[in-house]
């Protein structure tokens, strides 16, 4: 039997012609994207290397493209903490569980009481630096629902690193999972009260359809993601992406598995839009907030999207050549 043809490319499902919403940027993004960069660069003390890298993510203009109508200093915070998530992102790819936790306490803490909070750790000052401007003006139940979702978002990052320290690949229903709370996207979501100046009442925020349009977006952004950053992770021998999870539960194909993430990114804009039409009446006042809650969610799933070809983090600087072609060239092995 000859030797199965290990491929050299994939192709991306059509995301994009898949989503009809507008995409529109905030007028204050260039400004307040590259006094963030500065904050974020004063702050983390990178070296030539990451900041090199840094400065391809554009998190700015993701951010300007998911809260459009935000006022610049509410910008200014969301900008800040998109940068900063980035920013622990890379950092807690390094950590193994003990780390992940200590940061986890750190950040966490620094939340709980921003003004008094001390503390040495770079993460910790940063965390205190966008939190201790968001507390100004966010609301209690908006405040409340951040923190608790950068508590799953810790929690699930310690997951994913004992997974990554036992060369563990998780089934796909343990994967989904945790992949929805290190995706990152539930404190951003709070961000969308935050940037609109609203806060949702307990139990409209609790509710089932907005729960689940909240789950929809969420796992457009997460699984188009593991699409885009497919190839840089696959290069690493980095298998937290459902893909490899795919490929090695279901013995599907590279292509067979790219195509079936498309196929989950398509169903959840599908869901998105038939609970939108199921959201029930509160009040004029709730269903106005609701309306711009649910406006901010459909930002979040066509911002990112066109980000993610902008930016230099999955396709370096040719993200508008394979936004047309689609085609991705396999990246070799980092330790060949």
């Amino acid at each position: 039997m000859p030797a199965a043809v290990v491929p050299d490319h994939f192709i991306l499902p059509d995301l994009v012609s898949d989503c009809h919403y507008p995409l529109r940027v905030n007028a204050h993004c260039f400004k307040v994207a590259r006094a963030s960069e500065r904050w974020l660069l004063d702050a983390a003390n990178h070296n030539a290397r990451k900041r090199r890298a840094f400065m391809g993510l554009k998190a700015g203009e993701l951010t300007a493209a998911c809260y459009p109508d935000a006022d610049a200093s509410h910008l200014q915070v969301c900008v800040d903490f998109m940068n900063y998530l980035f920013n622990l992102d890379d950092w807690l790819d390094e950590f193994d569980v003990g780390g992940t936790h200590g940061m986890h306490r750190c950040c966490i803490d620094a939340m709980h009481d921003p003004l008094n909070y001390q503390t040495e750790y770079r993460a910790g000052k940063m965390t205190k630096s966008f939190f201790g401007r968001f507390i100004q003006t966010g609301g209690p139940g908006c405040a409340k629902r951040f923190i608790h979702t950068m508590d799953l978002f810790f929690k699930a990052v310690a997951v994913q690193a004992a997974d990554r320290a036992k060369g563990h690949i998780p089934d796909l229903e343990s994967y989904v999972t945790v992949r929805r709370d290190t995706s990152g996207c539930k404190p951003c979501f709070a961000l969308i009260e935050y940037a609109a100046r609203i806060d949702l009442p307990d139990h409209v925020a609790e509710h089932p359809i907005i729960r689940s349009m909240e789950e929809a977006t969420n796992d457009l952004v997460t699984w188009s993601n593991d699409l885009f950053s497919y190839n840089v992770e696959q290069s690493r021998s980095d298998t937290h992406n459902m893909i490899p999870v795919i490929m090695h539960q279901s013995g599907l194909d590279l292509q067979q598995a790219v195509d079936f993430v498309g196929g989950l990114c398509k169903s959840s804009i599908q869901r998105f839009e038939t609970d939108r039409k199921n959201l029930p009446s509160w009040g004029k006042k709730i269903d106005r907030d609701v309306a711009i809650y649910v406006e901010g969610l459909q930002n979040w799933i066509v911002g990112s999207l066109h980000w993610s070809f902008d930016s230099e983090r999955y396709f370096g600087k040719i993200g508008q050549e394979i936004k047309k072609h689609r085609v991705i060239k396999l990246l070799p092995k980092a330790n060949q």
